[in-house]
């Protein structure tokens, strides 16, 4: 039997990652974790975004019904002129959290992409699926059975400290 060489000057390259296998694993969950989590803060922004500029109504929590004068639950409330006095605005409150979500699941993506030495594209794929609504339920799936999928294929190449 023919024993396959690599052809002469050529060498057989092999696939290592950018840390232990632990570490890779640790960040898979970090990722998967944020990427839910985000995708979930980008779905309540859109409904916040079409409520505010669809019918011209912000979600509050507390204060005073400005027409009435009566206490305010939780609820949705005109924009403009204001509808209610005081309370907590909870779409502004979804656009902040949203954006610092966005921020750390960037910090994330960018962790398990560099772990995973994968080519660049797939990082900004990894990247929309925070701010394209329901991508990064779909990106993260993807991404975790590759990441599986190479990890139990390479066993060997983990950084070994």
């Amino acid at each position: 039997m023919i024993d396959p060489q690599p052809a002469a000057g050529r060498t057989v390259r092999q696939r290592r990652f950018g840390g232990t296998v632990a570490q890779i694993r640790t960040a898979l969950k970090l990722y998967r974790v944020l990427s839910y989590s985000t995708g979930i803060m980008l779905l309540l922004l859109c409904t916040e975004m079409i409520a505010r500029y669809a019918f011209g109504k912000f979600l509050y929590a507390g204060g005073t019904d400005a027409l009435t004068g009566q206490p305010f639950g939780v609820g949705l409330a005109d924009a403009e002129p204001a509808g209610v006095l005081g309370g907590v605005n909870l779409s502004i409150a979804i656009l902040i959290v949203h954006g610092w979500m966005y921020v750390v699941y960037l910090m994330s993506t960018f962790r398990l992409w560099t772990l995973m030495r994968w080519p660049f594209g797939r990082f900004i794929l990894m990247a929309l699926g925070g701010v394209v609504p329901f991508l990064s339920f779909f990106v993260e799936r993807r991404m975790h059975a590759e990441a599986e999928r190479e990890l139990e294929s390479h066993p060997e190449a983990g950084q070994r400290y």
